[in-house]
């Protein structure tokens, strides 16, 4: 009897973690709660949020990026006290669920907490406006755990350019190529979601280390400012990175994308095959060796038919093996990129050379 895809995708993210770019929980907590982790048990099930703990363990996710978001409304100071209190948070989640996550700070720590049946939890900093513009303030918060820094969010920063933007500094300035270095010096992850186009050729160019996006999707595929276009994709096997497929309709739907720009009528709905799509294209330019999943759950209101929550990866693994994905080709993008990303950070991180 031949196993159904369902049954091996289950095997499959069984035998590998399943790291996920991006997850806002933290941020929602925060929105929704004040940050009182008295007001919501995240044992149950959230039914008006994305995730909670048993549907993560549903959905199998091994290893987990907590993004510890910041507004770009919020700047300077304002912005490291909200990060600290975000990197707080997460700890705290952590602390009081220690039966199912475990902080993660390397990429053998991910693979000993998955050999525990734990979500490895590590931390993004979501936002370059979050270091208030210190080394030194970056430099803490890979002390606390972070292990991405996303360089901008939806506004610029003084020395990084966003997508959502308007351009300032070209890309990156003096001070940004002085960020992307003391980020591989601490081993600390580039993280270019969010970014313009000319920020991502920038930090490329300036880079030691492989980069991640950890939640964007292929502009190809969808004309999305959000999105990777192919000639930043047909950098990343030289550079060695990841491109974390996201799931937020407007990045992997077009007709969503152009109900988004417009903004009226009934919304549209993104599905399962249009997340399958981007993967297919970002495996056909950048090769499978450079694609992970970054599903930016509680990030935002709605999700595609299809992967409505956590609980969703293992359908999403299943319609890759009912198209022909190898099981093999299945763990790269599960996981295993990702970690030999972080692997690959840590060397250049212990080379001082």
């Amino acid at each position: 009897m031949v196993d159904s895809p369902a049954a091996r995708a289950e095997r499959l993210l069984a035998d590998v973690p399943l790291v996920d770019g991006h997850n806002d929980l933290a941020w929602t907590l925060r929105d929704r709660f004040g940050s009182d982790l008295d007001a919501v048990d995240l044992t149950v099930e959230q039914p008006a949020m994305h995730t909670d703990l048993p549907r993560l363990r549903r959905g199998r996710v091994g290893a987990q990026f907590w993004s510890v978001y910041v507004p770009s409304s919020l700047d300077g100071h304002e912005a490291v006290i909200a990060v600290l209190e975000q990197i707080d948070l997460v700890h705290e989640i952590i602390g009081r669920h220690s039966e199912y996550l475990a902080l993660a700070r390397t990429a053998d720590s991910v693979e000993s907490a998955f050999e525990q049946g734990k979500v490895a939890s590590l931390l993004g900093a979501e936002g370059g406006h979050s270091i208030g513009g210190s080394l030194r303030v970056l430099s803490a918060l890979q002390r606390l755990g972070v292990r991405y820094l996303t360089l901008t969010h939806n506004h610029n920063t003084p020395w990084a350019d966003s997508a959502t933007d308007e351009p300032v500094v070209g890309g990156l300035s003096d001070f940004g190529v002085r960020v992307v270095a003391e980020l591989n010096r601490l081993g600390v992850l580039v993280d270019l979601s969010h970014v313009a186009t000319t920020t991502m050729h920038a930090a490329l160019d300036a880079t030691r280390a492989p980069v991640v996006f950890s939640h964007s999707s292929c502009r190809a595929v969808t004309d999305h400012v959000r999105n990777v276009p192919d000639d930043v994709l047909e950098r990343l096997p030289g550079n060695g990175g990841v491109i974390m497929i996201t799931f937020v309709p407007a990045f992997v739907s077009q007709t969503v994308a152009d109900w988004d720009a417009r903004a009226g009528g009934t919304p549209p709905r993104a599905a399962l095959a249009d997340v399958v799509a981007h993967l297919e294209h970002a495996r056909e330019v950048a090769g499978v060796d450079h694609i992970g999943i970054g599903g930016d759950y509680d990030g935002c209101a709605d999700m595609p038919d299809g992967l409505p929550d956590v609980s969703a990866y293992p359908r999403l693994f299943a319609a890759l093996l009912e198209r022909g994905w190898s099981a093999a080709d299945c763990a790269k993008v599960a996981g295993r990129n990702v970690l030999r990303v972080l692997r690959a950070a840590e060397d250049v991180a212990a080379d001082r050379s």
